[in-house]
């Protein structure tokens, strides 16, 4: 490798890093969560409100449960559970996905920002 290789990787490096630390920077808190089954609006909860939900749908059972602000899925009859085992969210525009039994949690309601896009 020549030296410009590496000014190359460190300048990816670098955009990189600069691109994640705007990320976190600029995230906003949602203030609800939308539950969405087969990609149809099921329901809202406030995540202010502590509460326990069980969602049934064609056999399938999750429970997600909100608390102090976050909500998680703490229950699936998914055969991975890897819903069950993704961290609380609570940021804006996050969300948990159960695919197998296709419903997806998503946090929404966070503050719209002044600037949406840049057009020259």
């Amino acid at each position: 490798m020549k030296k410009n290789d590496f000014y190359l990787i460190g300048g990816i490096i670098l955009f990189v890093f600069i691109g994640f630390l705007f990320m976190i920077i600029f995230r906003t808190e949602g203030s609800q969560v939308l539950i969405t089954i087969d990609g149809k609006e099921h329901k809202t909860f406030n995540l202010n409100e502590d509460t326990r939900y069980e969602i049934l749908h064609d056999g399938e059972r999750n429970v997600l449960e909100i608390k102090d602000g976050y909500v998680r899925m703490i229950e699936a009859s998914c055969p991975d559970k890897l819903c069950v085992k993704h961290r609380g969210i609570h940021y804006d525009n996050e969300s948990i996905t159960c695919l197998p039994n296709r419903v997806v949690l998503r946090v929404i309601g966070g503050e719209e920002s002044d600037l949406d896009a840049i057009a020259n």
